[in-house]
């Protein structure tokens, strides 16, 4: 079975809340590659890749993100390599800057 790559938008109340900590520590727990930041607009963007399962088991998780989060909505659409090329070199997943 091969890796799919995915490009989520969280909506809600989830910057100020742990939520790129919360989601890097989920993605590397499931082993999975990306990364994750913050938008001017107060949305959460990430890019998951792995195994179907996995990355769809997470953007299911993400409904709910941490304790303090209230998430209202996630968008999210296939993506392709070049959105994993954003990482920082040599992390399997990374939280970047706001944009």
């Amino acid at each position: 079975m091969s890796d799919i790559i995915r490009h989520i938008i969280v909506r809600g109340r989830v910057q100020g809340v742990g939520y790129r900590a919360w989601i890097e520590g989920e993605a590397i727990e499931r082993g999975l590659a990306g990364w994750a930041r913050n938008r001017r607009d107060g949305t959460v963007e990430a890019v998951l890749s792995g195994s179907e399962a996995d990355v769809a088991g997470l953007i299911e998780k993400c409904q709910h993100g941490p304790g303090m989060a209230r998430v209202t909505a996630i968008d999210h659409e296939p993506a392709g390599e070049d959105m994993l090329k954003l990482r920082a070199t040599g992390e399997r997943f990374s939280v970047l800057p706001t944009i």
